[in-house]
C-alpha cells in the first residue's frame, strides 16, 4: 500500500542528508492571496529593502547571522516565493514565524498556516485567519489544541490521521512521534493545496530580514 506521508517525509529527515536541505530547525509559513513583496513588507521595518537571491545565498546570509549572534536568535532571515495561490516563507534555522503572537501579526487580513520543525525544542502547527490564531498544536500532541476554535480543523486532521483524542501505549506514542511532522505538513497541504518538495525554493527568493523579530 502506498505511503500517504511519502511526499512529506523529507521534511522530517535527519539534517545533513541529501534528502533534507532545510536542516533540523526551520519554519515554513503560507499566506493566502498575498504576493511575496506583500509578505516581505510584513516582516521588514519601514523602508528596509528586500532582496532577490538564491537559496544558497539565503543560506550564506543565515550563516553570517548565526555566527554574529551565536545562534540563539535563529537565522534572522526569511526567503519568500509564490506557489499557486499562496506565498510561502521559509525561515531557515529559525522558529519565529511558528510562534502564535508572530503569526497573528503576519496574518492580518489574510489566511495563514505555519509549521515549524525544531528538533531541540518542539515542533509546531498554527492556523490563523485575519490576525487571530484559530487552531494551534504541537504535532506530536495534537489532542492538546488551542486557539479561538481548536476544533476548526478536525476533518482535515482526520484525513491526515493526526490524533484528535488521547491514546495510550508505547507503540502508539512512538508512531505518533515519528509521523508527527510529516502529518503536520500534510495538513498544511490539505489546507493550502501546496505540497512542499525539496526544489520548491530553487528559484529566486525574495529575502527579508527578520532581525528585529529575533530580538523581541
Amino acid at each position: 500500500m502506498p505511503d500517504p506521508l511519502a511526499p512529506f517525509r523529507w521534511l522530517a529527515a535527519p539534517a545533513g542528508t541529501s534528502h533534507n536541505p532545510l536542516g533540523d530547525v526551520f519554519s515554513v509559513s503560507f499566506f493566502h492571496g498575498l504576493e511575496p513583496a506583500d509578505v516581505a513588507a510584513r516582516f521588514e521595518s519601514a523602508g528596509a529593502p528586500s532582496r532577490s537571491m538564491s537559496f544558497a545565498d539565503l543560506e550564506d546570509e543565515v550563516t553570517r547571522f548565526l555566527e554574529e549572534t551565536d545562534g540563539g536568535d535563529g537565522g534572522g532571515h526569511v526567503g519568500i516565493t509564490r506557489i499557486g495561490e499562496w506565498s510561502v516563507a521559509l525561515e531557515p534555522c529559525g522558529w519565529h514565524t511558528a510562534l502564535g503572537e508572530n503569526l497573528a501579526r503576519l496574518a492580518q487580513g489574510c489566511e495563514a498556516v505555519a509549521v515549524g520543525r525544531h528538533d531541540y525544542a518542539e515542533h509546531g502547527f498554527l492556523y490563523a485567519v485575519d490576525g487571530e490564531i484559530v487552531t494551534a498544536f504541537t504535532p506530536h500532541a495534537s489532542t492538546n489544541r488551542w486557539g479561538s476554535d481548536p476544533d476548526r480543523l478536525k476533518e482535515p486532521m482526520r484525513r491526515v490521521r493526526l490524533p484528535l483524542t488521547a491514546a495510550t501505549g508505547k507503540a502508539v506514542w512512538n508512531a505518533r512521534w515519528d509521523d508527527a511532522l510529516p502529518r503536520a505538513f500534510a495538513l498544511a497541504a490539505t489546507i493550502t493545496g501546496v505540497t512542499l518538495t525539496p526544489d520548491c525554493f530553487d528559484g529566486p527568493l525574495l529575502v527579508a530580514s527578520i532581525t528585529e523579530w529575533c530580538q523581541v
